[in-house]
Order: structure tokens, then sequence, then C-alpha cells
């Protein structure tokens, strides 16, 4: 345990710190918030995942390891610029974007601060859970709201197949279902943005962890999304016929306030097949 002990890991440790205070009080913002709390529950985890990556591969990223302040310094210039030019623009973004700026300027501060106190060979090593802490970004808001916008597109067409499937009657328009009982619409909330992003994480960690070649982690992260719109389509088609055919008390019932995590699960078995044929 001792040989983790020394000045590099120290002067790491400091680093480190100053760049969670960077971006504490932005993201804590987001949590407070009721708007994009549901967006981002799962940033917290992140660091933790990558600190349990680089854990585990302790001895091989720990094992030939130099100050490098010649590349490390530039990284860690680059994290500091973009924390100033985030305090200066901060009027004239929204918070979500504000958040965005300052937690990528404290990841990048940590790359920095790694490749300073643990040089190349380390950080060639500990790859994967340096750039995994890409995910504790906040999405900007543009990128946000395009992604919602295709989930709400995708979830929309599986609906209207399954719907058709299903042989009830309804006529289409847009983003809404008019039934023979009532109308539902495919909404924003409904898009399913936050399972999605759940999913997308879990396919990259997936992918690291049992395959070895680059196409097929590549595929499987693509395959996330025809997945997520597929499982929110069959959500939305259980609770509008449940809704219209049993009793309306199902579309405010925890199935649908609080039933994300049943066709989340419901997405895993989905992607589990193809995780397997993949490792085949």
């Amino acid at each position: 345990m001792k040989k983790y002990i020394n000045p590099q890991s120290v002067l790491f440790a400091v680093l480190f710190g100053l760049a969670f205070f960077m971006a504490f009080g932005p993201v804590k913002w987001l949590y407070d918030s009721t708007r994009h709390r549901e967006y981002y529950t799962h940033l917290g985890l992140i660091p933790l995942i990558s600190m349990y990556f680089v854990f585990q591969s302790r001895e091989l990223i720990f094992t030939n390891t130099a100050f490098s302040f010649r590349v490390g310094a530039p990284f860690l210039a680059l994290g500091a610029v973009l924390y100033l030019a985030g305090g200066y623009f901060e009027t004239v973004l929204s918070h979500n974007d504000f958040a965005s700026v300052m937690a990528l300027s404290a990841v990048v501060f940590v790359q920095g601060a790694f490749l300073l106190c643990f040089g190349c060979p380390a950080f060639k090593a500990a790859l994967f859970p340096l750039l995994f802490l890409i995910f504790a970004i906040p999405i900007p808001d543009a990128v946000m709201d395009r992604l919602i916008y295709v989930l709400q597109v995708g979830s929309t067409e599986f609906t209207d197949l399954l719907f058709a499937m299903s042989g009830v009657p309804y006529f289409r328009d847009g983003f809404f279902f008019n039934l023979a009982g009532g109308g539902i619409e495919v909404a924003r909330q409904c898009s399913g943005i936050r399972s999605g992003l759940a999913l997308f994480i879990t396919a990259i960690l997936a992918g690291h962890m049992f395959l070895n070649t680059a196409w097929k982690k590549i595929l499987l992260v693509v395959v996330v999304f025809p997945i997520t719109m597929f499982k929110n389509g069959i959500r939305i088609t259980i609770l509008s016929l449940l809704g219209t055919y049993v009793d309306p008390r199902w579309l405010e019932s925890s199935l649908h306030t609080d039933g994300g995590i049943v066709f989340f699960i419901l997405a895993l078995l989905l992607m589990a097949p193809i995780l397997f044929a993949l490792r085949r």
C-alpha cells in the first residue's frame, strides 16, 4: 500500500480535489433543479465507477509512472481557461450549459493532473476510466433537446406499430393518438431520455468489460437507441390500452410515474442476447 502513497499520488489527490470544487456548485444546482435532476441522477456515480476501474487495474497503471510537466501542464492550463471562460459567460449561459462548461473544465483538469503526476504510459493504461469521466459532464441544452426529439419521434413510430399490431382502432396525428376512450400524446417527458442515457452508459461499460474488438463495442452502443425507443413504445402502448379499456387511473398510476425501472429491466433483457451473440 505504501508504494501508492508518494508525492505523485498526493499531488494528484490535491489537484483532483480542486477539480471537484470547480464543478461542484453548478452540478449541485442541477440536482436541486426539478427540471434537470431527472436527467442527471447518474452524474455522481461516474467518478466512483472511474475510480473502481483505476483501482482494479492499479498494478498495470502504476507500474511505470513519472512526473510529466511538459504534457500535463497544457491540459491543466486548458481546464483553468475553460473554468474562467465559463465564469465570464455565466450570465449569458443557461444554468445547464454553465454546468456543462464547468464540468468540462474539471474533467480536462483531471486529465492534465493525471498526465502531470503519472506520465503518458500510466495515462494510456488508465485511458478508459479517465475518458469515462466525460459522462460526468451535463449534456448541453441544444444537444439534449435534439436527443429528446429523436427519441420522441422513434418512440412514436414504435407506438404506432404496436397499436397497429394490437388491432385497436386509433387515429394518429403527429405525436397524438386518438383511441376510442380518449387521446394520448407522446410528449417530451415520454421520450425515455433518462433510461436511454442509463442504457447507453451501461452499454459502454458492458462493451469495455466483455467485448474485445472496437466494432463490437460500437455495435452494442448503437443498438441502444432502437432498444430504448422500442421499450418506450411498449410502455406507452401498455399504459394507453390499460387506461382506455381497463381503468383511466392506470394513466396516473405508479407504473406511469415511477415504472421506468421495470421497462429499463426490459431493455436490459433485450440487450442481453445481443451482448451474448457479440461475445460468441
